[in-house]
Parts: structure tokens; sequence; C-alpha cells
């Protein structure tokens, strides 16, 4: 049984836990203003909140419902545009009203929706992030200008929250109504499943985490069968120990991205994570999922190489470690026993001789998967590499770690001239093919200007570093 919120009513139902959250709300619940569009997550018109306790404090994130199974909001609240619904216009809904923000109204649920997401989290009362928490919406009506002038007055609406408590300011300013105050209450009474896995058999299969491509992938057959959902097994921690890093495989890129330690060790992480979907994907995707959907343009895959991270696979009895470079044998084939899954990814921190770096070119610069990505971490003392990591994907089979270019790097000094060599050992160490996103020889372009911007990145550090 999966037990949830749903706006105001506590739910209880023996649907397969692989049922899409969509299809319950509108076949189930009759809950139309949630909307079927794409089914593939691009379109945001299915957009709800998802709310959970997380350190004691409740916490709203919008989840694009045509890719979340019911297994993966067990225990927690479902806003939909109908929760939203007061007695009389919210302040987003009345912005998008004096905007004239709506044509045809089939998207406009899901962007009243997602600035709704906006108004309830913690994020500065910004025109920059009241726009960054529609970038999961699409509008094919308006030319969007009068949606970004209803969520730069959504923003104003917000600026007095100050540290305030989100949820608490929300409800005072009429964004949400009075019901929402206790939710946090009835999600501490509400009963979880004890570890969070709601499937039958002894070691099903598959896993699933966010499901983000693999319920884009295979919806009907995961649906039935009997899987293991991961996305609320246990924690999402990201702790350091000693020197390292240590994510669990199910922390998602939004737990990335407002990790202090991430942050501090990351002072780019906003660009790189800008690079990675859209805000609802990104708060439903985990790491683990990534790496073992063993995309060849996967782009936390790529990150991750490059910082030689090492997993801990486990299958409930046995535990193992694994470089994440020696997961991939070939395309979408992994070194993984039948019932492992990934537990926890592990890699050094990057410290002050450190420097990292990601680039990622797709034909649309955001919301977009890569033709070519590609990342690298050098160590240095002074002017010598003593260490480093290079990764690219869209060029191989697999997502690739460039093993002869990394080795290669080893013991150098940075010159020009080492960058060229890099660049055309790297090219003897790829096989890209022509597809939907570049010829053959546009990848290996791309490559090699992805290598050169990782150099350029480095020189750019330095210089802020000497200003400094």
């Amino acid at each position: 049984m999966i037990r949830f919120i749903l706006n105001n009513t506590e739910q209880v139902t023996s649907l397969p836990p692989g049922s899409l959250l969509v299809d319950y709300l509108r076949y189930h619940r009759h809950l139309t203003g949630t909307k079927i569009g794409c089914r593939e997550g691009d379109c945001g018109a299915c957009t709800v909140l998802v709310g959970e306790l997380k350190e004691g404090e409740l916490v709203y994130r919008s989840f694009v419902s045509c890719l979340t199974p019911l297994a993966n909001v067990q225990g927690r609240h479902v806003l939909t545009i109908e929760g939203i619904n007061g007695t009389a216009l919210s302040p987003v809904q009345q912005a998008m009203v004096d905007e004239a923000a709506t044509q045809c109204g089939f998207c406009t649920p899901g962007f009243v929706v997602s600035l709704t997401g906006f108004c309830l989290g913690g994020k500065e009362a910004t025109s920059e992030n009241a726009l960054a928490a529609i970038d999961g919406n699409i509008c094919r009506c308006t030319g969007y200008k009068s949606i970004e002038r209803a969520a730069r007055k959504v923003a104003q609406a917000m600026e007095g929250r100050g540290g305030a408590d989100p949820v608490t300011f929300a409800v005072k300013k009429g964004v949400v109504p009075h019901y929402i105050a206790g939710i946090k209450e009835r999600l501490q009474q509400l009963s979880l499943a004890a570890d969070g896995q709601l499937a039958g058999g002894e070691k099903p299969q598959p896993f699933v985490g966010g499901g983000t491509d693999l319920l884009v992938q295979r919806p009907d057959e995961l649906k039935d069968s009997a899987n293991r959902y991961l996305f609320q097994n246990g924690g999402k921690r990201i702790v350091q120990e000693g020197d390292r890093c240590v994510l669990d495989g199910n922390v998602t890129v939004t737990d990335l991205a407002e990790s202090e330690l991430f942050r501090r060790h990351f002072p780019r992480l906003d660009r790189y994570i800008k690079l990675v979907s859209s805000t609802p994907i990104r708060n439903m995707a985990t790491v683990g999922g990534n790496f073992i959907n063993a995309s060849p343009i996967g782009d936390f895959t790529i990150f991750f190489l490059a910082l030689d991270a090492r997993l801990l696979l486990g299958d409930g009895d046995n535990r193992r470690e694994l470089p994440l470079r020696q997961l991939y044998k070939g395309y979408k084939q992994l070194d993984r026993l039948p019932g492992e899954y990934i537990e926890k990814i592990s890699f050094r921190l990057p410290d002050s001789h450190t420097h990292f770096h990601f680039e990622k070119v797709s034909k649309r610069t955001h919301l977009d998967i890569a033709s070519v990505n590609s990342a690298i971490s050098l160590r240095r003392n002074n002017d010598s590499i003593t260490e480093a990591h290079l990764s690219a994907g869209g060029v191989a089979p697999i997502p690739l770690y460039l093993e002869k270019t990394s080795t290669f790097l080893h013991g150098k000094k940075i010159s020009e001239q080492l960058v060229d060599e890099a660049v055309e050992l790297a090219q003897a160490e790829v096989s890209p093919i022509s597809d939907a996103r570049g010829s053959e020889q546009y990848k290996r372009l791309l490559l090699g200007q992805l290598i050169r911007a990782h150099f350029v990145s480095l020189v750019e550090a330095e210089m802020s570093r000497s200003d400094a």
C-alpha cells in the first residue's frame, strides 16, 4: 500500500508502485488540471509540487508527474493546481492574469505550480530565481515575455520574506491555502515504509531511482513489474570523510546544487548545474541513476569520471568497491552483478592545488542533451601537473575516461604545445559516430575545443586569484 497526502486529503492506494502519478491524478482522482503533454518530462504541463520533511523542515520541489512513479511520493505531500486554488486568485495566479501570461491555457497550470514552488522554496526572492523555477515549463503561444513579467511580479511579492519560513510566509501571503500550514505535522504522523522499498520479490529487477529516463523508455513495463525503488532508500547524505566526499547513490542533482560541501569545493557549480536539464528533472534525477543509465553523454557521469570517483556496490548481503571508470564494458553493458545497486559514491575533494572544469555543447545552450561534454581535474605543483583525469561524452559507445591522455599529462608542464599534444592524443582514444547530434568530424572538433576550454578556464582562474 502506498500512502501520501494529495492536496488536503490522505491517500491510500494498492495500485502498482510503478503507476505514474499523472495517471493517478487524472484517472483515479479526476484532477484534470494536471495536463498530459509530452510524457517525457520536457514540457512541464504535468508539473506538481512534492513536499517532504528534510531535517525536520517541510521542503517543496517541483516534479513532472509524467515521470514520477507512485512509489516516489510515498510518505510525501503532493500539491496540484487544484490544491493551490483558494477562494480568490493567489498572487501567482493574479500575476499571470495581470500580465496576460496565458493564451490557450494548456501550459498555464504547470507555470502556476512551478512559480508557487518558487514561493514555497527558500531561495532568495529575485527575478532570476523566479525565472529559473519555470525553466522546465514550455509555452507555445505567448512568446514567454508576458510570463517572464508575471514571474518578476511574483518575485517582487516575495521580497519581504527575509529569513521567515518560506511555507509560513507563503500561507500568510495567500500564495497557498491555510491547510498547507498543517502539512508538516501531518507528514510527521504519516507512517512510512520501513526501508522505502515498495516491491515484491527477494531481489527484484529493475532498480528505479528517479526514473527520469527509465520511465521514458519503458513506462508500461515498469508499471506491472516487480521493482526496487531507491529514490527514498534511506537518506540522501553528502558528507566529508577526511579529504574525500561520500554521497549516497540516490542523491539528486538538486541535492548536489544545494550542498554546502559541493558549493565550497566547486566554485562554478551553479554554472555547471545550469547546463544539466531543467529544475523538475534535477529535483528527481539521481546521480546513481545517471551512472547506471550508462548514457554515453550522461552529464554527471562525465563530471564524476573526471573526479576519479569510486562506487560502493551492494546487493543487501555483499558489498564491493569499483572505480567508476571500470563500470562501463560496452554500450549499456555494466560490470554490475544481478541485485547490485550503487550504495555510495566517493571522490577526493578538490583542494587549492586542484583545478576542475566541466564543459558541454548541445544544440540548445540549456535544457538539452549534449552533443559532446567533457570534464577535467588537474592537480598541480606550480606549473607541473602531478595528477590528471580527463573524461568525455558523445565520442564513444560509453561515457569515456580518457586514460591515455590523462596519463600523458602527468608530470608535464602546462604549455600551449602540451594542450595541442593532449588534443591530438585524445582524438586517438575516441570513436564518435555521426548521428542527430552531429557528424563524427563535428564531434571530434568539439572535443578538441572543449579540452582547450579546460585549460583556458585554468588560466582564467589563476588570473582571478591574482586579482583578488
